[in-house]
């Protein structure tokens, strides 16, 4: 019988022992790399052999297999669907008790009740963020055109009663009969000239303390306590029953250079806030209303009481 030496020197090479690790080799080579006949111990074996088993049995005793429109349902029947539902209603259960003191207490009540008045300010952020933030911004902060809600400065009213009147009836939202409405009128259409816009645009400026004309700004007092006095105040302070800003401070909805009070003063814009009294429950109301205030910039008013 003939032997092969091809055979044979692959077998010589198989066989063959590394110099430096003294462990035989496979006989399998990459430039130049010889692989190590060195197996997987005997424990990394059976516990990889374990997995297996553990997976075959996950696959049999739950959701696993997708199918054209579902999947395998497993003997055990178990759902993460079900199981968060089951969660939520849990919870839901559970804070139902506030959710009815919510429902039945006046705000004056929640404030007085501090474990109430901390469950319904965490509910009234959670709130702001899912209704409120997209336009008053994800801190309150506001941004041109929608009022910051942290500060001091409000429009109709920073009290819980007003507040809550507010998220209740909107702003300017016509689908509501008893929303607060407000307008200021398009000076440029006729009522005002370029030039006496121009000049009331400096005292308004000198107003809030800022950078003016003083000639244009006396010229423009005149025109001010003509046609702006009445809603805004002799003095620029504002009338929160109309709705009509405050001039004689820092803070501004849509811009306090010469240019933005003439387009304002010109062409009025007139911000509308929905009526949410159609999408939430009172509670959540109460909730966003309590938080709201709580921001910082809130005023205590005189009666916060519901009737």
């Amino acid at each position: 019988m003939r032997t092969d030496p091809d055979a044979a020197k692959g077998k010589e090479a198989a066989t063959e022992t590394d110099a430096v690790t003294g462990t035989a080799t496979t006989g399998h080579e990459w430039d130049g790399i010889k692989e190590l006949d060195n197996p997987m111990p005997r424990w990394w074996l059976w516990t990889f052999y374990a997995t297996v088993i553990w997976a075959i049995g996950y696959t049999i005793a739950y959701p696993a297999w997708p199918l054209i429109d579902s999947a395998t349902q497993g003997v055990l029947g178990y759902s993460s669907r079900a199981a968060v539902e089951r969660d939520i209603e849990d919870a839901i259960t559970a804070q139902q008790e506030k959710f009815d003191a919510l429902e039945r207490l006046s705000l004056e009540e929640i404030r007085q009740d501090p474990a109430l008045f901390r469950f319904a300010t965490d509910g009234g952020r959670a709130a702001f963020a899912v209704n409120c933030s997209q336009c008053h911004g994800s801190g309150a902060q506001g941004s041109p055109g929608y009022p910051n809600l942290n500060d001091d400065e409000w429009l109709w009213g920073g009290s819980v009663q007003d507040i809550y009147q507010t998220l209740q009836h909107g702003i300017r939202y016509e689908r509501d009969d008893e929303t607060r409405f407000s307008q200021m009128p398009a000076f440029g259409d006729g009522l005002l000239s370029r030039e006496q816009i121009n000049a009331v645009a400096h005292h308004v400026r000198s107003l809030a303390e800022l950078e003016h004309d003083a000639d244009l700004a006396a010229a423009g007092a005149t025109v001010y306590a003509d046609n702006c006095a009445v809603c805004h105040g002799e003095n620029g302070g504002g009338d929160q029953s109309q709705g009509a800003p405050a001039l004689d401070d820092a803070i501004w909805l849509y811009g306090s250079s010469v240019q933005e009070i003439r387009t304002q003063v010109v062409n009025p814009r007139h911000g509308v806030m929905p009526a949410w009294d159609f999408r939430l429950s009172d509670a959540t109301l109460k909730q966003l209303t309590l938080f709201v205030h709580s921001l910082g910039g809130g005023e205590l008013g005189i009666d916060i009481r519901q009737e």
